[in-house]
C-alpha cells in the first residue's frame, strides 16, 4: 500500500501543474495564485518555488542543467518534459514562469540597445576580416563559414579557439572553448603552434578547450545538448565551435526521401546552438560544406549545404575561397546589419593575418 501511495504522488506531479508533489512549506502550497510575482520577489531564481515543482522534479531539472531562469526560459517544452519526465503542458507552464521572471516581453529600442552592450567580439587576427564581419566574431550570434576544402574554415576555427583565450584588450574574452568535431580535423599540435605565436602557454590553452568527437547525427545533437553541463564546471566558456555542422547529416541522410528528416534534425540542432549563445553570451562558430550546382552556367556554382534551414539560422554567413598561395578571400553573404563585401587575408604557419602590401 505504501508503494502504491508513492507512485500516485509522483504521477500527480506530472498530471497537474497546480498540484505539487511535495508540499514542504505553507508558502509552496499557496504559491500557485501568482507564480510570476512570487518568483520575481526572489533575489535568486529558486526552481523549488515554482508551483508544481517538487523536490523530485527540481532534482531532475538540475541534473539536466536547468538551474537558472534563463536556462528554463530558453528551453523547449518538449525537451524539458522529456528530461524531467513531466507532461508537456506542465513544462510549458514552468517555462512561462521563468519567462515572466525575466520579463521576456516587449521592450523599447532603448532597452534593447542597453542589452546589446553585453555583446562581445572575438578578433580573427586579420583586421580586414574583422572589418568585414563587424569587428570580429560576435557573441550571442552564429557565424557560419562555408567553402570548399582548403578554403580556411577549420584554420579560422583554430585561430578563434586560441584568440578567445586572450585578454579583452588583445581581442579575446579570457574564455574557454567547446569544440564539437565531426570530421576528425581537430589537431592539438596546431593549437599549440598558434598559442606560441600569441605568447600563450600551449598546455594551458589546450586545458581550456573541451573537445568531443561526434560519430552520428544524433550523437552530434546530444553533444550540443550536453554543453550546459560543461558550463556548470566551466562557466567562462565563450566560444562554441562545430566543425563541420553538415558533414554527418550529409552522409547519414541520403536521397530526397530523407531530406525532410534531415532538415528537421538540422533545424533543431542549429536552434539549440543559438539558445546556448543567448543563454551564456557565447559566440558560436560553425563550418559548413559546399556542393556544386551543375545546372548553373554563369557565376560561381558553389552552394552551401543545408539549404534555407542553415541560411536563415546563421546570423553572419561568410563564403571562403582559396586564392594564390596562402591567400584567402572572404565574402560576407548575409548579415542583419552589414552590407555584402569581400576582403583578402592570409593563412600560414603563424595563423591568420593581413596581407602585407
Amino acid at each position: 500500500m505504501a508503494k502504491k501511495q508513492v507512485e500516485v504522488e509522483e504521477n500527480s506531479e506530472e498530471e497537474s501543474f497546480e498540484e505539487e508533489s511535495e508540499k514542504e512549506t505553507e508558502e509552496e502550497e499557496t504559491a500557485e495564485v501568482k507564480p510570476a510575482t512570487i518568483i520575481s520577489t526572489e533575489e535568486v531564481f529558486d526552481i523549488e518555488h515554482i508551483p508544481g515543482v517538487g523536490a523530485t522534479t527540481a532534482r531532475k531539472m538540475r541534473e539536466a542543467g536547468y538551474k537558472d531562469a534563463m536556462g528554463i526560459a530558453t528551453a523547449s517544452p518538449v525537451g524539458l518534459a522529456e528530461v524531467c519526465e513531466i507532461g508537456e503542458a506542465t513544462a510549458r507552464k514552468i517555462i512561462e514562469v521563468a519567462r515572466s521572471h525575466l520579463k521576456m516581453n516587449f521592450i523599447t529600442g532603448t532597452e534593447m540597445l542597453e542589452k546589446m552592450k553585453k555583446v562581445k567580439l572575438i578578433k580573427t587576427g586579420s583586421k580586414a576580416l574583422d572589418a568585414l564581419i563587424g569587428g570580429g566574431v560576435e557573441t550571442q550570434s552564429i557565424t557560419e563559414a562555408y567553402g570548399a576544402f582548403g578554403s580556411g574554415k577549420s584554420q579560422l576555427a583554430f585561430q578563434l579557439a586560441v584568440n578567445v583565450q586572450l585578454p579583452e584588450e588583445q581581442g579575446g574574452l579570457n574564455g574557454d572553448v567547446v569544440w564539437i568535431d565531426t570530421e576528425g580535423t581537430f589537431r592539438p599540435n596546431r593549437i599549440m603552434q598558434l598559442a606560441k605565436v600569441k605568447g600563450l602557454d600551449p598546455e594551458r590553452v589546450l586545458a581550456k578547450m573541451h573537445v568531443a568527437r561526434a560519430f552520428s547525427a544524433d550523437h552530434q545533437i546530444l553533444l550540443a545538448e550536453k554543453v550546459p553541463e560543461l558550463f556548470q564546471q566551466h562557466p567562462n566558456i565563450k566560444l562554441i565551435i562545430v566543425d563541420s555542422i553538415s558533414s554527418i547529416f550529409r552522409s547519414e541522410f541520403v536521397g530526397r526521401g530523407t531530406l525532410a528528416d534531415r532538415q528537421q534534425k538540422l533545424n533543431k540542432h542549429i536552434h539549440d546552438l543559438q539558445r546556448l549563445a543567448d543563454r551564456y553570451n557565447a559566440a558560436v562558430y560553425i563550418t559548413n560544406q559546399v556542393m556544386a550546382k551543375p545546372d548553373m552556367f554563369f557565376g560561381d556554382p558553389t552552394q552551401a549545404v543545408g539549404g534555407h534551414v542553415l541560411a536563415h539560422a546563421s546570423t553572419y554567413r561568410v563564403y571562403l575561397r582559396h586564392s594564390k598561395g596562402d591567400k584567402r578571400v572572404a565574402k560576407l553573404v548575409d548579415s542583419p546589419c552589414l552590407p555584402e563585401g569581400e576582403c583578402a587575408f592570409k593563412i600560414d604557419e603563424n595563423g591568420i593575418s593581413d596581407i602585407e602590401i
